[in-house]
């Protein structure tokens, strides 16, 4: 009796866990009719171009969706459900989402992930997109310190104005630069990834906000959440959807017209500066003290004696023990706790879905993206059967055509065409 009993508990848990993932039709409705009401409110006024677009959720593990229009006829696009990203279907744009990830958000957040990807669909059209590599440095003691004190003051300039807030753009500048000087070959990374995601983050902020200190209010929060989580919390992928709002709003109270002139070339700190005729402030070690600098240091500290710790051992099982890689390809993933390993890439944690021509990759407990993005990396893999391996929190299933092989370090495999 208490078998029959535990294995009708695991039954409804099943049917439960299903239909949790299952796309809501009605909500996912409400959900689009949501961001289509707030690019209608904008009405191309923020870029001088609509970015309304279709819009389709889709769930992976039920494959169902929702779409904001009749859905085209013929194939659906192989990124469906793994990635939230604009993508072509049908000769159109549409902006795709993981249904999970946006069921499970906050109103606020909800919309803004919305508009996000909205804005990045319409990024080509004016040509706001810029190339860069993964900013790695930003998971340093040194790069995440002058990070985390160019944010304090971004957030001190975001809540005053006039002369106050002039100088608390000073001491974000300096800040900037002082982890510039360290890192100068990061330089271009980090400028890319704040014109591409801060830009997107920036936009998503200032249309959901109802007036001008509601999207102050947002960008605040975004601020205040991520010094809060910073011991926990990976800069290297995410840093720009932070930077992005403060210096866009900052932008738009000291130079209301330079969205009509921003070029993907361009530094958002260095227009903004410009733009005021504020000069970085030279007293950089007594600007950190009014920011908590000492804190923030010891933090840092302390996370980099135990990041070093945390380094060997993932070292141990994605560089240098036994492991299996795959072409890159299409992924989603939460960026969450990622850990980078200078030179090899970044690890990342919680769920991870990828696929391309070779297969298929669901995990939990960590992959390994490349730093090139060349290749993923998952670690200890054991044979299930010709087309499927699996690890710990991982399981890899190939396509016809394609076979693993012996890498080049011993007890390494890797998948390759037939």
């Amino acid at each position: 009796m208490l078998a029959k009993t535990c294995l009708s508990q695991l039954i409804l848990a099943c049917i439960v866990t299903v239909a949790n993932a299952q796309v809501d039709q009605q909500r996912a409705m409400e959900y689009f009719k949501e961001a289509q009401a707030l690019c209608e409110r904008d009405n191309g006024r923020l870029w001088g171009i609509p970015i309304c677009g279709p819009m389709v959720v889709f769930d992976m593990q039920t494959k169902t969706m929702a779409t904001s229009k009749p859905a085209p006829d013929g194939t659906r696009p192989r990124l469906l459900g793994l990635v939230n990203a604009p993508i072509q279907w049908g000769g159109e744009t549409w902006g795709a989402y993981i249904w999970n990830d946006v069921a499970t958000k906050s109103p606020r957040d909800r919309k803004e992930l919305l508009l996000h990807e909205l804005f990045h669909g319409v990024q080509p059209q004016l040509k706001l997109g810029a190339a860069a590599a993964t900013p790695e440095h930003l998971d340093s003691k040194e790069g995440r310190y002058w990070l985390r004190l160019e944010w304090k003051a971004l957030e001190q300039a975001l809540r005053s104005s006039g002369k106050q807030r002039k100088q608390a753009i000073g001491d974000a500048v300096a800040f900037r630069k002082a982890r510039h000087l360290l890192f100068p070959a990061s330089i271009e990374d980090e400028r890319g990834q704040e014109i591409t995601e801060g830009l997107a983050a920036y936009t998503a902020t200032a249309l959901v906000a109802d007036s001008g200190s509601d999207a102050i209010a947002g960008a605040l929060d975004l601020l205040v959440s991520i010094e809060k989580s910073a011991k926990d919390a990976s800069f290297v992928r995410t840093f720009a959807y932070f930077s992005g709002p403060a210096y866009g709003l900052l932008l738009d109270a000291g130079l209301p017209d330079w969205r009509k002139r921003v070029k993907n070339t361009d530094d958002l700190a260095l227009l903004l500066v410009q733009a005021l005729k504020i000069q970085p402030n030279p007293e950089v070690t007594t600007a950190a003290a009014r920011y908590g600098g000492a804190e923030i240091l010891l933090s840092e500290e302390k996370r980099e004696q135990d990041r070093k710790a945390r380094l060997d051992e993932l070292r141990k099982a994605f560089v240098e023990g036994p492991a299996l890689s795959f072409p890159g390809g299409s992924h989603s993933f939460d960026s969450r706790g990622a850990v980078s390993l200078q030179g090899a890439g970044t690890v990342y944690f919680g769920p991870f879905r990828a696929s391309g021509p070779w297969g298929k990759l669901e995990a939990e407990k960590g992959v390994l993206v490349s730093s090139d993005g060349s290749y993923r990396c998952v670690a200890a893999p054991t044979k299930l059967d010709e087309s499927t391996y699996s690890g710990d929190g991982w399981k890899l299933s190939l396509s016809p055509g394609w076979t693993v092989k012996e890498g080049k370090r011993t007890g390494s495999l890797e998948v390759v065409k037939k």
